[in-house]
């Protein structure tokens, strides 16, 4: 009877000892979607984020990467997130404000100076508590990534004062900052995906558009707008979310990992876009595009910035765009 016993106790702990293993080894693998293609620093910083992860988890956590709009625009991946058939998914902060309108208060025009600027409010108590924000909608804010300071460009003429937008159709996202800013300018704003912006300009349904220099080269733009004029006229973050009710199922460790490898990846992500900034620039004109680098703002912040900003104050109160202007002294 005593043999009988030690056996079942030897089989009981081998059992455990197993389940044990092979629960520690177990692989969670996440779904990751985005917009961007293949070639935009998007997808290589997605890259980086799964080889830390893997790294700080020893192989734990993976991402299955899924680029170029294959899981549906950033509307459609959000829902997914949030509804829990895509764990993760990142997209510009414009895409986030019909959640959470207090994030339109990026995407006021020229309410930051430079990237330093930026940094600061998004690495710092203002970013993070957007971020936090999120989670009330079922989002949990990784971090910030950088989509980056935006340009302007069309297929007619050259872009330097604001009569030369009047009369455009203006491909813009659907964040009312840049609808308000675009219309006061006298353009019409047409809000669309980025995966039928190309088509929407090869057949001229619009005439200009509005993006970072990185996602015009990504997306060869370029192919059918001729004129380009780095008018940074507002700068746009990435968000990284995640599945509120996933993230808060994995053990504290796993959840560390994950925020120390996502703000690591969007550090990796920001550096990369500075250094390739003046190689696009040489790449483009020789596609054939007239490159703008410089503008005087004033004439344009005299059109829209005080109107913008009085209509983000008027609806989410003064706090946060008081705070950001204090630092940038």
């Amino acid at each position: 009877m005593k043999c009988f016993k030690m056996k079942c106790l030897t089989a009981l702990i081998a059992g455990m000892t197993m389940f044990s293993i092979s629960t520690a080894s177990a692989e969670i693998n996440l779904r990751f979607g985005y917009e961007a293609p293949r070639s935009d620093t998007q997808h290589i910083a997605a890259k980086k984020f799964n080889e830390l992860l893997a790294d700080k988890t020893k192989g734990e956590v993976k991402l299955k990467l899924f680029p170029d709009s294959t899981l549906g625009n950033a509307q459609t991946m959000i829902a997914g997130v949030r509804g829990g058939t895509i764990d993760l998914e990142m997209s510009g902060s414009p895409n986030f404000t019909g959640l959470v309108q207090e994030l339109n208060v990026i995407d006021i025009p020229f309410i930051f100076k430079d990237r330093e600027h930026v940094y600061k409010v998004l690495d710092g108590e203002i970013g993070q508590g957007l971020l936090k924000s999120l989670e009330e909608k079922g989002l949990k804010g990784l971090a910030f990534w950088d989509v980056g300071f935006r340009a302007f460009s069309n297929s007619k003429h050259t872009m330097t004062k604001p009569e030369d937008v009047k009369g455009l159709k203006v491909r813009t996202n659907q964040n009312p900052m840049y609808i308000e800013a675009f219309s006061l300018l006298g353009a019409n704003p047409v809000p669309m995906p980025l995966a039928e912006l190309y088509t929407a300009l090869e057949t001229r349904a619009v005439d200009a558009q509005e993006h970072p220099i990185g996602i015009f080269w990504s997306s060869k733009l370029y192919e059918v707008q001729k004129y380009l004029t780095l008018s940074n006229h507002g700068y746009t973050p990435l968000i990284v979310v995640m599945n509120k009710a996933k993230f808060d199922s994995l053990s504290p460790t796993l959840q560390q990992a994950i925020l120390d490898a996502a703000k690591e990846a969007g550090k990796f992500q920001r550096d990369l876009n500075v250094k390739n900034e003046q190689e696009i620039i040489a790449k483009l004109r020789k596609e054939g595009v007239e490159v703008t680098e410089t503008i005087d703002p004033a004439p344009f912040k005299a059109i829209i910035e005080e109107k913008v900003r009085k209509s983000y104050i008027e609806k989410h109160g003064d706090t946060l765009v008081h705070k950001i202007d204090e630092l940038a002294k």
